[in-house]
C-alpha cells in the first residue's frame, strides 16, 4: 500500500464528526426553513446549511495539520495539473456534461421533448442569501476539500478501492438525507418530485463516486481534478431543462461506464494498492 494513505488512520473520527456536525446544523435549518418564527427563515436556513456545509473539511483539516507528512501530502495534492494523461483531464471536464446530453438525446427516442436541451431560465431550487450559481460551484468545492483531502483515502487505509468506493457512495447519499427537509433545497424539492427521483440521486451516487475515483487515481490523487469533476456534474444538470427522466437515464449511462472502467481497471480497483498511484496512469 502506498505509504502516505496508510498515515490517514481515523475514518471512524473523520465520518463520526463529518456527520454530526452537518447534521446539527442541517436539522436547525430544517426547523427554522418552515417556520413562521422567523423574519427571514430562508436566508437564515441558507446561513445554517452552509455552515454545515464546511463542518466536513474543518475535520479534515484538523486531522491532517497535526501530521506534518499528510500536509505536505495535501498541499501537493490540491493544485496537482502535473499528473496523469491528458486524456484523464479532458474526461474529467467533459464526462458529466456528455453524460446529461446524451441521456437527453436518448430521452428524445422516447417521445420526451427537444425543449429539454434549452438553457434554463430558473434554477430548481433557492439558495436563501447564496445566489444558486455560487452554491453550484462552492458546495462541491467545500464537499471535495474533505472527500478527497482524507475521506477517501482513509477508506483506502483498509479497503480496496472499489470496497472504498461503495461504502462511500452508501454513506454521501445518506449524509444528504437532511438536507430533503430544509423548505425549497434541491434535495426536497427531489423528494416532493416522486420517489423514483429520490431512489435515482442515491442509486447515481455509486457510479459517480467510482467514475470520480477512477479519474482522482489517475490524475494522480489530484484533489483539483475531484472539484471539477463534481462542479460538472453539478453545474451541468441544473443549467438545462432537463426532464427529471432523463437524469434517471444519465444514471443509466453512468451505471454502464462506470462497470466498463472497473473491468478495465480490475487491479487498480481490488488491489490493495501495493504500488504507488502513479503506476496505476
Amino acid at each position: 500500500m502506498n505509504r502516505v494513505i496508510q498515515d490517514y488512520r481515523h475514518p471512524g473520527l473523520f465520518y463520526f464528526l463529518a456527520t454530526v456536525l452537518p447534521w446539527s446544523f442541517w436539522g436547525g435549518a430544517a426547523y427554522i426553513s418552515h417556520s413562521t418564527d422567523y423574519q427571514y427563515p430562508g436566508q437564515l436556513a441558507s446561513l445554517l446549511a452552509f455552515a454545515g456545509l464546511l463542518c466536513a473539511p474543518i475535520v479534515a483539516f484538523i486531522l491532517i495539520y497535526r501530521d506534518k507528512r499528510l500536509m505536505s501530502d495535501l498541499l501537493q495534492r490540491l493544485v496537482n495539473l502535473r499528473s496523469g494523461k491528458p486524456v484523464y483531464w479532458v474526461l474529467t471536464l467533459l464526462l458529466m456534461p456528455a453524460s446529461i446530453l446524451l441521456a437527453q438525446l436518448v430521452s428524445l427516442m422516447l417521445g420526451y421533448p427537444a425543449s429539454q436541451f434549452a438553457i434554463s431560465e430558473h434554477y430548481s431550487f433557492t439558495s436563501g442569501v447564496f445566489p444558486v450559481w455560487f452554491l453550484l460551484i462552492a458546495a462541491p468545492m467545500i464537499e471535495e476539500l474533505a472527500w478527497h483531502s482524507y475521506g477517501t483515502d482513509c477508506l483506502l487505509n483498509r479497503f480496496n478501492l472499489m470496497k472504498a468506493s461503495m461504502l462511500f457512495a452508501l454513506y454521501w447519499g445518506i449524509w444528504h438525507i437532511p438536507l430533503s427537509f430544509i423548505n425549497d433545497y434541491y434535495h426536497s424539492n427531489l423528494v416532493e418530485g416522486g420517489w423514483v427521483y429520490s431512489v435515482n440521486f442515491l442509486l447515481s451516487m455509486f457510479p459517480f463516486v467510482i467514475i470520480m475515483n477512477w479519474l482522482y487515481f489517475k490524475t494522480g490523487r489530484s484533489i483539483l481534478c475531484a472539484v471539477i469533476f463534481h462542479i460538472t456534474a453539478g453545474y451541468f444538470n441544473e443549467i438545462f431543462a432537463t426532464h427529471p427522466d432523463s437524469k434517471v437515464i444519465q444514471t443509466a449511462l453512468l451505471i454502464m461506464v462506470a462497470i466498463f472502467i472497473v473491468l478495465k481497471e480490475k487491479r487498480l480497483f481490488f488491489d490493495r494498492l501495493g504500488s504507488a498511484p502513479n503506476q496505476h496512469q
